[in-house]
């Protein structure tokens, strides 16, 4: 889910502590407010209800499949 995504990239920040880290920090930054923002929730909303009608009741949340990806952590 969203929040675990969230979670993730914190954890992954709170890392990038050298100077030439910063400009990643920056854009995982964005992410995390996309992540935040109404309208990336109400995308989200969407698309879990059109997975759920579609016969898909159990998955990977986009966000967290996402944070996971890039920072190489196992989704389960």
């Amino acid at each position: 889910d969203t929040d675990r995504a969230l979670v993730l990239l914190e954890e992954y920040c709170k890392k990038l502590q050298k100077p030439e880290e910063q400009q990643l920090k920056k854009a995982i930054r964005k992410v995390m407010g996309i992540f935040k923002s109404s309208l990336f929730q109400a995308l989200l909303g969407s698309f879990k209800m059109k997975t759920t009608r579609h016969g898909t009741t159990s998955h990977t949340s986009l966000p967290a499949a996402l944070a996971c990806d890039v920072l190489g952590y196992p989704k389960d």
